[in-house]
């Protein structure tokens, strides 16, 4: 027994020994193999670094050519059918549902800015019209739709009485106002100021769809750049107020302070006309690009409902009327209120036609404290002027 353990133990220590030499054969194959390898894929890859460095920008012109083809033809190939199915979504949305179905889709725009708008005030665009034989001021802002001559003699420079002469081409503005390049340390305040607009009157500059701001917020702009003030004059001041013998409500509780919250008015019957939600004076009028009434008022006041009917919307608005309340009158009829510092009503219940609504304010994207007065029928803005008593 010992005998055979001993040749065992010498055969098993020789295996491993051929196993530890073989290890080592290989180790050192590979290494050697592998060196090679690796400094060959070393000089292949810097031939053909080299090849493509110096071929650099060779293929970069037909790339983009054939970019912009292929670009081409999938907006030719998809770009009808794309359309074709958003149009069809818009039709579905304007046919469903009722007002107070729809009432937190509302927008800024509260379907105002049409196309047909837009195209009418030229995008908003300066036009250049050469004047014609026989021609006036007064013809030409007919023809565009303007109601003051001074308009177009602001831009171009006009004095009163100047004689036109045919070919003689003159800047014609989309609407009644002045053009103002912005200086360095001017802001919407001090532009208004300057055209005889106060701080409430500035709220058309920035409700103004085609002028731009470097922030949306504070209503920033950036020097150099054009914006029109809308309604503004050069020497003139624009004093539109309110006669408050038609607010009889309005006058009365104006100076009052609330205490709670407006209670609800139970069962209720729209009278199919309206009152004046708040004491004040137009400081913007309904238009193209604004979708209701400014009413401003230094000392704030109350708003009130310009109807019977009941609360659909009592909170923020992410659109830029800040805190804002919507009536559904039962009738068709909705009017919307914006920019309050306060509400005093809930979503859900009914309000009588005077009741308390909230106080004035300027939340939102606003320049001062008033009121954004809006009359919706059918889900269109309408110029309030034609309901309000």
């Amino acid at each position: 027994m010992p005998r055979v353990s001993f040749q065992f133990l010498h055969r098993k220590s020789a295996f491993f020994k051929e196993l530890g030499a073989y290890v080592h054969f290989l180790y050192r194959y590979v290494r050697l193999r592998g060196y090679r390898w690796f400094a060959k894929f070393e000089s292949i890859k810097d031939i053909l670094v080299d090849f493509l460095y110096k071929r650099r920008g060779k293929y970069a012109r037909p790339f983009l050519h054939f970019g912009t083809i292929a670009i081409t033809f999938l907006m030719i190939t998809f770009g009808p059918f794309i359309i074709q199915q958003r149009k069809t979504a818009e039709t579905e949305t304007a046919q469903g549902g009722a007002v107070i179905g729809s009432a937190f889709s509302y927008g800024s725009d509260l379907s105002t800015v049409l196309s047909s708008d837009v195209q009418k005030y030229r995008n908003g665009e300066v036009t250049i019209h050469v004047v014609e034989p026989n021609e006036t001021l007064s013809s030409i802002a007919q023809k565009y739709g303007l109601n003051d001559i001074h308009t177009i003699m602001w831009e171009n420079d006009l004095a009163d009485g100047e004689p036109l002469k045919p070919g003689q081409e003159l800047r014609i503005l989309p609407i009644d106002g002045i053009r103002h390049k912005v200086a360095r340390g001017e802001t919407i305040y001090t532009i208004a100021k300057l055209y005889g607009l106060d701080e409430n009157q500035a709220q058309a500059i920035v409700d103004y769809p085609f002028n731009e701001f470097k922030n949306d917020e504070t209503f920033e702009l950036a020097v150099g750049e054009t914006i029109m003030v809308p309604g503004g004059t050069k020497q003139q001041e624009n004093n539109n107020t309110i006669n408050t013998s038609s607010a009889p409500v309005a006058e009365q509780i104006a100076t009052q302070k609330p205490l709670a919250l407006t209670p609800s008015a139970g069962t209720v019957t729209a009278f199919g006309s309206f009152v004046w939600p708040a004491s004040g004076r137009i400081t913007q009028y309904f238009s193209f690009f604004h979708n209701g009434f400014d009413i401003a008022n230094h000392d704030g006041g109350r708003i009130l409902a310009a109807d019977s009917g009941t609360v659909i919307w009592a909170g923020w608005d992410t659109t830029g009327y800040g805190n804002k309340v919507m009536v559904d009158h039962g009738n068709g009829f909705v009017t919307l209120y914006g920019h309050l510092s306060q509400i005093l009503v809930r979503v859900g219940q009914t309000v009588a036609r005077g009741s308390l609504l909230g106080m004035m304010g300027s939340t939102g994207h606003s320049t001062g404290t008033h009121l954004h007065f809006t009359i919706l029928h059918g889900g269109i803005a309408e110029n309030p002027g034609r309901y309000l008593k």
